[in-house]
């Protein structure tokens, strides 16, 4: 998302960074599972689901999010934007993506697609996973693009997003994306993404979720074996450090976003939400450093278990950290 405002030539203090990108979102947000028939069975992830279209849209852009299990008509939607000159913005699930070399699906993994060539049969992409443009083979983009993995089937999905000449004031983005964040953190109105398979399975969202997971991961010993326990904790170092969360789970994203927003508009109340967001991003890296430790796995997750006691505050922190920031945001203190 930060490529495509730098390419459509936008961006308030020169081409923004991908904190202040995320920042403007709103999409902080919190998902946990704990779900047998998933691999791992333990799922936890730190953003909305509609990224997407919230960044673009709150930017003045108009945004289409086009669907299709026929390939020849998503490929088409690709060919086309990129014919015209556009690069696409397409969904890809990342077990199918071969420079990523991972066997875990996720189906709702961003790319965008900057060239082609219909000799070599190749796909140019660009990953925020990857410094250098990929060269994909149109095969493994079909497949990637047709996933029916977890969370959903990607279905050849494309966002067609027509960029604004000039972007709205700051300030009053960051309202918008403040008072977003922190209502989805509090309206959580789901049991988040469960199988229906596992009866025992839980699940939920936003401040919910952080009380789910730090009570849940008490029970963990209980009810996974060591081998399972040992995949699920460095399955946590990697939901909480990698998978594109900019590492603490979203949270410095938003910490370095924030404090953007507090330099260029000259109001404190942002930089109290960068100070709380940084201090949520050291609460889960805490959590996935102790998970992630050399030794037997009931001893990292004790280690991992305790400090997940701090998180619910923290979170709750953040939270009314951006509720002020939304109420005062534009006028600075």
């Amino acid at each position: 998302m930060r490529d495509l405002l730098e390419w459509a030539g936008l961006g308030w203090d020169g081409p923004p960074g991908e904190g202040l990108v995320f920042a403007l979102s709103g999409s902080l947000d919190l998902s946990y599972v704990r779900d047998a028939t998933l691999m791992p069975p333990v799922y936890l992830v730190g953003r909305g689901s509609d990224l997407e279209t919230d960044l673009p849209e709150r930017l003045g852009a108009s945004v289409s999010v086009l669907a299709s299990d026929d390939p020849t008509e998503g490929w088409n939607w690709v060919r086309d934007a990129v014919d015209a000159g556009r690069p696409a913005l397409v969904w890809a699930d990342i077990a199918e993506l071969p420079y990523l070399r991972v066997r875990l699906q996720m189906s709702r993994h961003d790319i965008v697609v900057i060239g082609y060539d219909d000799e070599q049969e190749l796909v140019h992409v660009v990953d925020n996973d990857r410094d250098e443009v990929q060269l994909v083979s149109y095969a493994a983009l079909a497949r990637a693009r047709s996933s029916q993995g977890f969370p959903v089937p990607t279905r050849h999905t494309y966002y067609d997003i027509d960029w604004p000449e000039r972007l709205p004031e700051l300030s009053s983005a960051a309202a918008q994306a403040f008072a977003q964040a922190a209502a989805s953190m509090t309206s959580a109105d789901g049991p988040s993404i469960v199988s229906g398979r596992d009866s025992t399975a839980v699940g939920a969202t936003g401040l919910a979720a952080v009380d789910l997971f730090a009570a849940d991961i008490a029970s963990w010993p209980e009810v996974f074996p060591d081998d399972v326990l040992d995949l699920i904790l460095h399955g946590l170092s990697a939901f909480v450090e990698k998978a594109g969360t900019g590492g603490g789970l979203f949270r410095r994203l938003l910490s370095s976003g924030a404090a953007d927003i507090a330099r260029m508009t000259g109001d404190t109340r942002a930089g109290d939400v960068a100070v709380a967001a940084h201090d949520c991003a050291e609460g889960w890296s805490l959590v996935a450093s102790l998970a992630r430790e050399a030794g037997p796995a009931r001893d990292r997750w004790q280690q991992a278990a305790d400090a997940a006691g701090e998180l619910p505050r923290l979170e709750r922190d953040l939270v009314a950290a951006l509720n002020v920031a939304a109420a005062d945001q534009g006028t600075p203190a």
